[in-house]
C-alpha cells in the first residue's frame, strides 16, 4: 500500500492511504503521521478481515515515498 504523506500550511504533517479510503492522519512530525496512518491501516485491514469483506493486495505492506 502507498502512503501518500505532505506537510499542510500550518506545519503538521498529513499521511493518506487512498486505497483504504478515511485512512488518513496527522501528526506533529513526519515519522508521528507515519506511525498513525499505519496503525489506523492495520486496525482497518483486521476489521475488514474480521467482517469477511476485501482487503487490498497486500504485496508490500507499506510504500512510503522518499
Amino acid at each position: 500500500m502507498k502512503i501518500e504523506i505532505e506537510r499542510e500550511e500550518d506545519g503538521r504533517w498529513i499521511a493518506d492511504i487512498p486505497e483504504l479510503p478515511g485512512v488518513l492522519a496527522y501528526g506533529q512530525g513526519r515519522d508521528e503521521a507515519l506511525a498513525k496512518a499505519k496503525a489506523l491501516a492495520l486496525r482497518v485491514i483486521a476489521d475488514r478481515l474480521d467482517h469477511g469483506e476485501a482487503i487490498p493486495e497486500l504485496d508490500e505492506l507499506f510504500a512510503v515515498p522518499a
